[in-house]
């Protein structure tokens, strides 16, 4: 009960900086600009792989943001699912416009005292890097139901809203990517 009182509590105030920056107020802008600017960078480096355009990206979106906040209205959906959707058009853009996914390579970290040994590290590298093949083998769109889902922590509902299907396809889409990723595992 307390949970969804505070979850109450929190939705209130977005709502409440959401009005005044629609009225054009700079301190609330701000606001939700921090209080989303980590999850859509994040996002959008899992989009598109690479540090430099998901920091393009990420400005476009809340460039978007103050050029449009005005006409956001509250429905079934959070503001920050509203954020998502503006970032997932902008990354969709970006693959349209012939650029592709570009990983980065990986910077090993410094082994410190309190470090695995290098054997116990490479089975876990390899571990981790068998799953992300695994994961690249989904489709696109299973690929950002699973990211939207499990990173994110958004609903059904938002994850449909951000990636404009409708609930039922996106019930669908990680099923089958599920299923798929068990399949893989019981090779």
């Amino acid at each position: 009960m307390a949970e969804d009182a505070g979850k109450r509590e929190a939705t209130a105030e977005v709502r409440r900086l959401v009005e005044r920056a629609q009225q054009g107020d700079r301190a609330a802008l701000e606001e939700l600009y921090l209080m989303h600017f980590d999850r859509i960078y994040s996002y959008l480096h899992l989009s598109v792989g690479n540090r430099h355009d998901a920091e393009d990206l990420t400005t476009q979106t809340f460039v978007r943001m103050l050029e449009s906040i005005d006409r956001f209205e509250w429905r079934k959906v959070p503001i920050s699912a509203w954020l998502f959707r503006i970032a997932h058009n902008l990354a969709m853009d970006h693959f349209r416009a012939g650029r592709r996914w570009q990983p980065e390579e990986e910077v090993p970290e410094p082994a410190g005292p309190d470090q695995n040994s290098a054997e116990e590290e490479a089975f876990h590298s390899l571990g981790r890097r068998s799953m992300l093949e695994m994961i690249e083998e989904l489709s696109h769109d299973q690929r950002q139901v699973l990211t939207l889902k499990f990173v994110f922590d958004f609903s059904n509902v938002e994850v449909a809203t951000i990636l404009g299907k409708t609930e039922g396809a996106v019930k669908s889409l990680q099923h089958r990517a599920l299923a798929s990723l068990q399949r893989q595992l019981a090779r």
